[in-house]
């Protein structure tokens, strides 16, 4: 038998000291939650992770923004131990799930309308306007209809670059549920969906890679979450909403919107997109976590659903800062109520 040298002796004894100091008391090794979903709450989602697992020790969790139709199918699939949507399942895709899955609203958020001009110029859009863009029939800033509602803006002769979602993406859905409840002929002719056909644009994949394209393209125009847009400096677009009044999007007015929605449904797949009320944000949205009401590996579900009712609770406090609206008190009491007791 070959007897190890003292280099090789070192590498042993270094790698046995490295997984002591790692391995928590009692030798066992931390549940790694894995979670995969949309791009809109991610944000706030890496900023709940890392606090919990401050508070919590023996858990860890890792989360992969692939867009929530991604998110719904790795959940179907049980590669992952939750999904993260912007975007209700539809109603079709539990029925091949092996098991219940919940819909738990975590927080709200807004979708931005972001543009690149020069000056970055303070802009107005009003919902036919939004819609004609998105449908390719306004094709120049300086197009009468956009300087009418933008009076005091010298808009440029620059044409319009219309940047969309190319992934599967909540982000995609919010802005369609806005676009298809404010236009009949858009509803007739795209609809909404996570992944719909453009009739205009350029793709860029994520949030970011709609954040990047925008920031490129002298022209451009795109929706992208709010947090996103404010991180990357991008200006943004007060929409008028259906009250008459030109919002800006924020935790404030999302919370407004939120807070004239029907919440006392019999589920929580609300849809809060052009909300009544004079301070609500238009293009605003839910964003769930998927879970199975019976979960195969109980003592991950545990520590998944103890997770989550801090997040409901005092993780809320963290919205406001990354941009999010905190869920009104009387929803986060109903849903803290429907979540299930794993023993």
């Amino acid at each position: 038998m070959k007897i190890p040298g003292p280099w090789s002796l070192f590498l042993l004894l270094s790698s046995f000291l490295a997984w002591f100091a790692l391995a928590p008391p009692g030798g066992k090794s931390k549940p790694l939650i894995n979670g995969a979903g949309a791009s809109f709450p991610y944000p706030l989602y890496a900023r709940w992770f890392a606090a919990y697992e401050r508070l919590d020790g023996t858990v860890r969790f890792n989360y992969q923004e692939i867009g929530s139709g991604g998110g719904q199918q790795q959940l179907l699939h049980q590669i992952v131990d939750f999904g993260a949507s912007d975007s209700p399942m539809r109603q079709s895709l539990p029925q091949t799930a092996p098991g219940k899955i919940l819909h738990i609203p975590m927080i709200a958020g807004a979708d931005a309308l972001a543009y690149n001009l020069p000056g970055s110029p303070p802009l107005r859009l009003t919902p036919d306007v939004v819609a004609d863009i998105f449908l390719g029939r306004i094709q120049n800033w300086n197009d009468s209809r956009l300087a009418q509602i933008n009076p005091e803006i010298a808009l440029p002769s620059l044409p319009l670059v219309v940047v969309h979602r190319s992934d599967g993406s909540g982000t995609t859905y919010i802005f369609t549920d806005y676009l298809s409840k404010v236009s009949s002929e858009w509803a007739a002719i795209v609809g909404r969906g996570t992944a719909i056909r453009w009739p205009s644009g350029i793709g860029a994949k994520g949030n970011e890679g709609v954040a990047g394209q925008i920031r490129s393209l002298p022209g451009a125009i795109g929706y992208l979450e709010l947090a996103f847009a404010a991180q990357n400096r991008l200006p943004y677009a007060d929409v008028q909403n259906c009250a008459g009044n030109y919002v800006r999007p924020s935790p404030e007015s999302v919370t407004q919107a939120l807070a004239s929605s029907p919440l006392e449904r019999g589920d929580f797949r609300i849809s809060i997109a052009n909300a009544v009320g004079p301070g609500a944000y238009p293009i605003a949205g839910l964003t769930w976590l998927l879970l199975y009401e019976k979960p195969p590996d109980r003592q991950k579900a545990q520590k998944l659903l103890a997770f989550v009712r801090w997040c409901l609770t005092d993780g809320q406090a963290l919205a406001s800062s990354l941009d999010y609206a905190p869920l009104p008190p009387r929803l986060r009491e109903r849903v803290l109520a429907s979540l299930p007791e794993i023993r």
